[in-house]
């Protein structure tokens, strides 16, 4: 729920010989209803300027007689034509077409063992929660049913702040070290050349990139394409660690499953539905929740004694790898239930700023690459597109209080009444408090710094065992999409990626070069 106290105002004035000793600080802010909207005009209202003086005619600019030349002291027109220009913010680097919705998460039962967070001790109590579904490559005007790994973010307006899972619909990623994150996506991204899409950029970089065999065979099998997010999972991809009470710690996956059967569409129908219907999952969201029917999730956990890491043949903080289920079953933690849609896009979607950053008490960081440079990338990629004060906008602001000695910048919504922003203090009492330290120490690491891959790569083993536990038709459909992108690469690339597929099944290798050649094929003729 969002924090809507009123704040009274100033009504000291002006104070040339202020007391010795300061008030609290206190934040003001706007009064806001809990659904993040403004309120809308009542009929007879008057139409105003942003000054709020009345406008009185909307559709003729201010000129020197009925024919001549518009005057720039015409303020209205210009407000109006130079808001226009800034109506849009930076698109987001990557998950820029998106759609979400608000519900409630609720746990099963208390997590306590595993976990002080808060929103995770009480089955009775609801926690707020907003989710926003992406493409991850495509720009804002792209189709839906592109062949996208898909966004799944998570906020959850607790009790403690804000918590922010950022998934995917995937359960494993392309690499494993943020390190080499912006090269992957300008990969997958158009020709800086031409802005055009081009396979076979995608695939250098695939093809010298052993590390993405397992989450192609994830991206190219029937969980590639996507028209209703109803029926798509989401995962939350990196490691993180929780701790209970006592200080115990154990490493923790997030899995969100949709509980329907996926619907299966193939590359052909791919293309089809986006020139039919190219916002089709999204008009489904809308016209699903504006039905009175809820999406519900249910949101489960892997669990790890971080003493088990040593014994497995792969690393678990590495996000190219699955943990298996059957040594790791999945335990049920709550259900999200998504019932509310926006009432406008803009502020409560387009401005959601989500990062991994965002944690609670009894939530941490692992050791995971991926996490540890997301850590920064997401909350400073908001700074950019939103600006630095993008966490006082409606739609991210935490549920609780926000007090810290932070001041001014771009778009400010709060300021205090004190003159003390600054610690420590004593003109203040030394507020606002700082919390205690907890109670037990954090993770423990010693090592010389380096720059080095992890020891425990295997980047074959997992995408064969996800090969083989596919059908003959998933098999197919998975080789003729791959086969017609890699058709449009050149040799040198193709016999670098069928090599790398060799060495997961010869048995995929055979099918994705069967249909290389069908293609190609087609292409002379």
């Amino acid at each position: 729920m969002i924090n809507n106290r009123r704040f009274p105002p100033n009504s000291r004035g002006f104070q040339p010989n202020p007391p010795r000793r300061q008030q609290p600080m206190r934040q003001r802010q706007q009064s806001l209803p809990e659904n993040h909207t403004a309120s809308r005009p009542e009929p007879g209202e008057m139409l105003t300027a942003g000054n709020g003086a009345p406008i009185y005619d909307t559709a003729n600019s201010e000129t020197i007689g009925q024919d001549g030349p518009v005057l720039l002291q015409d303020v209205q027109l210009i407000e109006k034509l130079a808001h226009f220009n800034r109506e849009r913010i930076p698109e987001r680097v990557v998950h820029a077409k998106g759609a979400g919705a608000f519900g409630y998460f609720q746990p099963y039962e208390s997590m306590a063992p595993y976990t002080c967070a808060a929103f995770l001790q009480d089955p009775s109590r609801r926690t707020k929660i907003l989710v926003r579904f992406s493409t991850v490559i495509g720009s804002t005007g792209s189709a839906d049913t592109a062949r996208d790994p898909r966004g799944f973010a998570v906020k959850f307006y607790t009790s403690e702040g804000n918590y922010d899972v950022v998934g995917l619909n995937l359960p494993v990623f392309f690499i494993r070290d943020a390190m080499k994150f912006p090269d992957f996506i300008h990969s997958q991204k158009p020709s800086p050349r031409t802005n055009l899409p081009d396979p076979e950029r995608a695939w250098d970089f695939f093809s010298l990139s052993p590390e993405s065999l397992h989450s192609i065979t994830w991206l190219y099998s029937d969980r590639g394409i996507v028209k209703d997010y109803r029926k798509m999972d989401g995962f939350g991809v990196n490691t993180f660690i929780w701790v209970n009470a006592q200080g115990k710690r154990c490493y923790v996956k997030y899995h969100f499953l949709c509980g329907e059967d996926m619907d299966v569409i193939d590359r052909k129908e791919g293309v089809r539905l986006a020139g039919l219907d190219p916002d089709i999952a999204t008009r489904s969201l809308y016209q699903s929740l504006s039905e009175g029917k809820p999406l519900k999730y249910e949101f489960c956990v892997q669990l790890m004694d971080p003493k088990e890491a040593d014994s497995l043949p792969f690393d678990p903080l590495d996000d190219t790898k699955l943990w298996p289920k059957d040594r790791f079953p999945l335990k049920k933690v709550g259900v999200l239930v998504l019932n509310q849609m926006p009432e406008n896009y803009f502020a409560q979607i387009e401005q959601a700023a989500f990062a991994p950053g965002n944690l609670v008490p009894g939530i941490e960081f692992s050791a995971d690459k991926m996490l540890q440079g997301r850590s920064f990338a997401y909350l400073d990629a908001q700074r950019y597109r939103l600006g630095v004060n993008f966490q006082q906008l409606p739609v991210n602001r935490p549920a609780v209080p926000v007090h810290n000695d932070q001041q001014d910048g771009s778009m400010a919504y709060f300021y205090s009444s004190s003159s003390i922003n600054y610690k420590p203090n004593s003109l203040a009492g030394n507020l606002p408090l700082e919390s205690p330290s907890p109670c037990t120490p954090g993770m423990h690491y010693a090592g010389a710094v380096t720059r080095s891959p992890i020891s425990k790569t295997d980047d074959f083993c997992q995408p064969k065992e996800r090969y083989e536990c596919m059908s003959e038709d998933e098999k197919n459909r998975m080789a003729d999409a791959i086969g017609y992108e890699l058709a449009q690469c050149n040799k040198e690339i193709q016999t670098r990626q069928l090599d790398l597929f060799e060495q997961v099944s010869p048995d995929m290798a055979h099918r994705v070069r069967h249909q290389i050649m069908l293609f190609e094929t087609k292409q002379r003729g």
